[in-house]
C-alpha cells in the first residue's frame, strides 16, 4: 500500500505580531495620502505609530515563541511597502529627492521579482495560483541581512526625517536650518550607499533567503503543535483553578 502522505502543514497566521505588522501594512496608504495632502501634522504621529509597531512586533514574537514563516515574509513586505509608499510620495511633493527615491524603487524592485522567483521554485507541489498566495504555506525563509537592518533603519530616519521636516524647520533661526539641510543631506547620501550596498548583499550572501527542506517543514509543524498543546493545558489548568475557587 501506497505511504500516506502527511497533510499540508499551515501555520497559524492570526497571531499579535501579525496583526501588529498587518497594522503597519494598512497604515502605509493613510500615511500616503496625508503627506500628498500637506497634512504633516498627522502624517507624522502615524509614522511614528508604523515605527513602533516595527519594533513591537519583533520583540513579542521572540519573547512569546510567536516566530512564523508568514511573519518572516510579511514583515519586511509591510516595510517596503510603508518605504515605496511614503518614498513616492515625499518625491511627488519635493520632500525627498528624486534620484535617493530611484535608487530605493530600484533595489526593492529588483528585490521584489527575486521574492516572487524564490516563492515559486520553493512551493510544494501543485503549484497554484491559489497555494502561491496562500503564506500560511511555508516554502521559504527570508533573513534580513547585517547591512539590510542598518539600511532599513537608516532609510525609516531618513523618511521621517522629510515627514517632520516642515512641521521643524519653520522653527528653526536661519543659520540652524542651513545646518539641518546639511545633516540632512549627509543622511541622503548615506542612505543611498546604504542601500546600493544592501541590494547587492541579497545577492552575494549565501543565508539571506533559505528554501525549506520537507524535514525542516515537519519540525515547524511539530513544534506549532507542541505550543499548541501546551497553551491549550494551561487554559484548560487556568479554567480548572477558576472553578475550584467557585
Amino acid at each position: 500500500m501506497p505511504k500516506p502522505k502527511n497533510p499540508v502543514f499551515r501555520e497559524n497566521m492570526y497571531t499579535l505580531p501579525n496583526f501588529l505588522t498587518f497594522s503597519r501594512l494598512v497604515s502605509a496608504p493613510v500615511i500616503g495620502y496625508l503627506v500628498l495632502k500637506s497634512n504633516h501634522v498627522w502624517a507624522a504621529p502615524v509614522f511614528i505609530y508604523a515605527c513602533f509597531t516595527d519594533l513591537l512586533d519583533g520583540f513579542i514574537a521572540r519573547k512569546y515563541g510567536l516566530q512564523s514563516i508568514v511573519g518572516s515574509v510579511l514583515d519586511p513586505m509591510a516595510d517596503k511597502i510603508l518605504m515605496i509608499t511614503l518614498t513616492g510620495c515625499l518625491a511627488w511633493i519635493g520632500n525627498l529627492p528624486l534620484w535617493i527615491a530611484t535608487i530605493i524603487f530600484g533595489r526593492d524592485f529588483l528585490l521584489g521579482l527575486s521574492a516572487i522567483y524564490y516563492r515559486y521554485v520553493s512551493l510544494p507541489t501543485p503549484k497554484t495560483m491559489k497555494r502561491y498566495w496562500d503564506f500560511s504555506i511555508p516554502s521559504a525563509e527570508v533573513r534580513p541581512t547585517t547591512i539590510s537592518k542598518y539600511n532599513t533603519a537608516l532609510q525609516m530616519g531618513l523618511i521621517g526625517v522629510s515627514v517632520l521636516k516642515p512641521l521643524v524647520l519653520p522653527s528653526l533661526t536661519v543659520g540652524s536650518q542651513a545646518l539641518a539641510l546639511q545633516a540632512i543631506s549627509g543622511l541622503e547620501y548615506t542612505v543611498a550607499a546604504t542601500t546600493i550596498l544592501s541590494g547587492l548583499s541579497y545577492v552575494f550572501s549565501k543565508t539571506a533567503v533559505k528554501i525549506l527542506s520537507e524535514e525542516e517543514i515537519e519540525e515547524r509543524r511539530m513544534n506549532q503543535l507542541t505550543l499548541m498543546a501546551k497553551r491549550k493545558t494551561e487554559k484548560t489548568r487556568i479554567a480548572n483553578g477558576d472553578k475550584d475557587k467557585k
